[in-house]
């Protein structure tokens, strides 16, 4: 068995390093040889340069291919995958294209496992843990009115006048802006077309309470049956969304206005000119420490009283190990991999674990990596 792990960009590295240092056989693929050899050099000598072909020729049955290149690589690679008989493992989102791989994956008796980084992937574990001790409470009733917020974002350290520091191409950040987001509010489906039309307040439930800026983003409707919400739950709130700091609407007014005013090529090549521009005055020095916060809740209320409150709140941020965001997206993945090697996720679509055993083990790797974990009970 080896793993074969495609892609060593800045959000790869802690998890991959993490396989070889307990002696998985791992085998390294990337577009620049070097840069991997930078990275995992001092671990492995098995590195290698990326080329779909000479991939296929070299996975056989029961291993392992992990994706962490660009996610218009990660349905071709789950199709070879598939083909040799092997396992397949991303920390993104599962697009429609991967879904369709299900019964293929089922077939050929082999894993696809998706969505096991940041977010995706750690909210998920969180969600299924604060939903099975809900589930498991006296204030239990399929009648009660359930609200779920789970807000994720990446921010500076030390705060500056942009708001915001990028740790990778910003050209993502950008096009994640001209993307529209379903979600619930007031009991209402809320269609938004931009997701500054929809800039909220949250008070964040840390040690020294702190408040961000809050959009919603994607379609967050799919996750109920995810995190296993009845169809006739009374839902009041269900929203996953992008968290940042306070300030940071009014410091990107301008590329709010501008991006509004982009269409086809020409506005394609504007993105990237912007994102070029973008990661040369905003981009993170060298040792400068990132942040990344997350905060997953679910409120219950009986006849508009609350009866059960719990969030999970977590704080990271760079230090002597590297980033906040490279340990939190990479080291999960890492753990994904380690279960479908122990065949202890099944064959098949799958995002973030629901098992029990597997949500304890996520957590315990979480709370090391993150310097604030906790669950915050709002009605203790």
């Amino acid at each position: 068995m080896t793993i074969h792990w495609c892609g060593t960009g800045l959000s790869a590295i802690p998890g991959l390093r993490r396989l070889i240092e307990a002696g998985h056989p791992v085998t390294v693929w990337n577009r620049t040889i070097e840069k991997a050899r930078d990275a995992v050099g001092d671990l492995t000598e098995d590195v290698r340069t990326f080329d779909i072909a000479d991939l296929g020729a070299a996975v056989e049955a029961g291993d392992v291919v992990v994706s962490m290149l660009p996610g218009d690589w990660h349905v071709r690679l789950a199709e070879l995958a598939i083909s040799k008989g092997a396992h397949f493992v991303s920390s993104s989102y599962i697009a429609p294209e991967m879904q369709a791989l299900d019964g293929a994956s089922k077939d050929a008796g082999v894993a696809l496992v998706n969505e096991v980084g940041l977010d995706p992937g750690i909210d998920h574990v969180m969600a299924h843990e604060l939903m099975a001790d809900y589930r498991a409470s006296a204030a239990f009733d399929a009648k009660n009115t359930v609200s779920f917020t789970s807000y994720c974002g990446g921010v500076p350290k030390h705060t500056n006048a942009f708001r915001y520091k990028f740790s990778w191409s910003p050209l993502g950040v950008l096009k994640a802006l001209r993307s529209p987001s379903r979600s619930i509010r007031a009991h209402s489906v809320l269609d938004v077309a931009r997701p500054w039309d929809a800039i909220s307040s949250y008070d964040a439930p840390l040690p020294t309470p702190e408040t961000f800026e809050v959009y919603p983003n994607r379609d967050s409707l799919p996750f109920m049956a995810e995190y296993g919400f009845e169809q006739d739950w009374p839902v009041k709130e269900f929203v996953r969304g992008t968290l940042r700091l306070n300030g940071w609407t009014n410091a990107w007014a301008d590329v709010f206005t501008e991006i509004e005013t982009l269409e086809g090529d020409a506005g394609e090549a504007r993105l990237k000119e912007m994102s070029g521009q973008f990661w040369d005055e905003h981009a993170y020095d060298e040792g400068e420490p990132d942040r990344v916060v997350l905060f997953v809740g679910l409120k219950v209320e009986k006849d508009g009283v609350p009866v059960w409150h719990k969030t999970y709140t977590m704080d990271a941020w760079g230090d002597a190990r590297g980033t906040a965001m490279a340990r939190l997206v990479s080291v999960p993945l890492s753990l994904a991999v380690e279960a479908v090697i122990n065949h202890e996720i099944k064959p098949g679509m799958s995002a973030a674990p629901k098992d029990a055993k597997l949500v304890a083990r996520w957590m315990e790797n979480v709370d090391r990596l993150a310097q604030h974990l906790e669950i915050v009970d709002h009605l203790a």
